[in-house]
């Protein structure tokens, strides 16, 4: 693409802002900062890859991989603020899935030990394990005011804050993975995934680029799978004050 077709996009959001100015949504501001921002990253993370890719060296991959982590688990951990510990619990969440995941890659010689390779997907696993979190944590705040009479009264006959908890965090897993899945239904048939239309595009043979798009999938359900059942296990603890009371929100 040459600078001056990607100049052009520019075009789709002039009618973004136009469609905001008609119906008085005044989202104006917000789509200009994002405009910019969503550039400016990604220029900015097009030259830095370049370099790493040349470089070849594993301590820039790691380093990567780690920013990765960090902004996602800075990102999902603002969805609970007022839990103490979240952030720590949700990075580790995220490393966890991410050394499995790479590590099966690696050793069944699914994909090469490359640059090319380990920090695409690893971008694609930790955002989309980031959308998985955000997620189970929003289904556990609801679940926290709408199950708070359930979880009092096996908490009152008994039963410990593990067991309490449990189908409510049962629940939110099953709200976290959804998306992932039903995705993974309608693939082809409703939507054309990115990688495998960047690849098309690209000038790669279509066949070519779906077996990539099919790594890609059953990777994103496992990740989705390791996030949601981590993060459930590591936070579970978190979801009650030291002398055992259930959390109230913004306690």
């Amino acid at each position: 693409m040459s600078n001056i077709s990607l100049m052009s996009t520019a075009v789709f959001v002039a009618v973004t802002i136009l469609l905001s100015m008609k119906q008085k949504l005044g989202l104006e501001k917000e789509i200009i900062i994002g405009t910019i921002r969503s550039a400016v990253q990604l220029l900015f993370v097009g030259y830095v890859l370049h370099f790493v890719f040349d470089a070849e060296n594993p301590l820039f991959i790691v380093l990567i991989i780690a920013v990765m982590i960090l902004v996602a688990s800075w990102n999902v951990s603002s969805r609970a603020r007022d839990i103490p510990g979240i952030r720590l619990r949700i990075a580790l969440a995220l490393c966890c899935t991410e050394a499995v995941t790479m590590a099966l890659l690696l050793t069944l010689g699914i994909v090469e030990a490359t640059p090319q390779f380990i920090v695409p997907i690893s971008g694609i696993t930790i955002g989309s394990s980031m959308i998985v979190a955000g997620l189970f944590l929003n289904s556990m705040k609801r679940e926290m005011e709408a199950a708070r009479g359930e979880i009092e009264a096996l908490l009152a006959l008994g039963a410990t804050s593990k067991q309490a908890i449990q189908n409510s965090i049962k629940r939110s897993i099953r709200s976290g993975m959804i998306p992932t899945l039903d995705g993974m239904k309608t693939t082809g048939l409703v939507q054309l995934p990115g990688m495998m239309t960047g690849m098309i595009a690209a000038g790669a043979d279509p066949i070519e680029a779906v077996r990539y798009q099919i790594l890609i999938m059953f990777v994103l359900s496992s990740a989705a799978a390791l996030t949601a059942m981590l993060l459930g296990l590591l936070s579970a603890p978190l979801w009650f004050t030291k002398d055992g009371r259930l959390r109230s929100t913004g306690e």
